[in-house]
């Protein structure tokens, strides 16, 4: 069964547009833990598990079914914006005694990503929610019967 197939236009769009940005996010961390992040110490090992955690969430918007979907979209903005808050924290007054600057290799291309990618996955996230149904409400209606 192809999850995408009889999907509105936007709701394609969006998770096509936020499984791309979550692999952007995703490969962002891994080029930057695999040229010096891995050695410092808790930023690391979060910037290799953030990188997995986005190709993970990155699959699972991709595949996920429609009626499903709210999760793995909701759990994606949550890491682009917790992401996107930890950069914002290292470069002001530092996270777990790293301080970053705003002139480091892709800070910037980071803060684009991770920003559009909140945005997106956020918007998924809210088209795709789940909607209960009020208690002792049906939606069909019970036949007419003539004659009493």
């Amino acid at each position: 069964m192809n999850p995408t197939a009889n999907q509105s236009p936007v709701v394609l769009g969006l998770r096509v547009v936020g499984t791309l940005l979550l692999l952007a996010a995703g490969a962002i961390h891994l080029y930057l833990w695999s040229t010096g992040y891995d050695s410092i110490d808790w930023i690391g090992p979060l910037f290799l598990l953030n990188a997995i955690g986005a190709f993970v969430l990155a699959v699972a918007v991709l595949v996920t079914p429609r009626r499903l979907l709210f999760w793995p979209a909701g759990a994606g903005a949550l890491l682009q914006i917790g992401t996107l808050g930890g950069l914002f924290l290292s470069s002001t007054v530092g996270l777990f005694g790293f301080v970053e600057s705003s002139a480091a290799s892709y800070y910037w291309d980071s803060v684009i990503v991770e920003s559009a990618g909140f945005l997106v996955l956020a918007a998924l996230a809210g088209i795709c929610r789940p909607v209960r149904r009020p208690q002792g409400r049906e939606d069909r209606t019970e036949p007419v019967r003539a004659g009493g």
